[in-house]
């Protein structure tokens, strides 16, 4: 069990990946800043996706940069949180660009 946040462009293809286990706390992270807490089951997704338009994935990115405002900085370091911090700002990066170019992007929470 854990949690698999998966990005797609409108073709179907993945274009962002996150796992979190079961007992991994930044999980809510993602959540949190993509405003989709209620597709957290706990130990993992529900299993449902969303579709999330330019706007929310900015407003995602934006959300970041504040929760972690000297994030360039402390990614240098190499610990388990910064791992997960950096793959956070990856996941909403590629959403962002995806959702740029298509105008959306579909994110699938297991």
């Amino acid at each position: 069990m854990g949690h698999d946040i998966v990005g797609y462009n409108k073709a179907g293809i993945e274009i962002a990946y996150a796992r979190f286990n079961m007992w991994n706390d930044n999980a809510t992270i993602l959540y949190t800043l993509l405003d989709a807490e209620h597709y957290n089951a706990g130990v993992s997704g529900s299993g449902n996706s969303s579709t999330f338009s330019v706007q929310q994935i900015e407003k995602a990115l934006k959300n970041y940069k504040n929760f972690f405002p000297h994030g360039d900085i402390s990614l240098l370091k190499n610990d388990s949180s910064t791992w997960d911090q950096k793959q956070i700002l990856h996941f909403i990066e590629n959403c962002f660009s995806t959702a740029q170019k298509e105008g959306s992007v579909r994110v699938l929470f297991c």
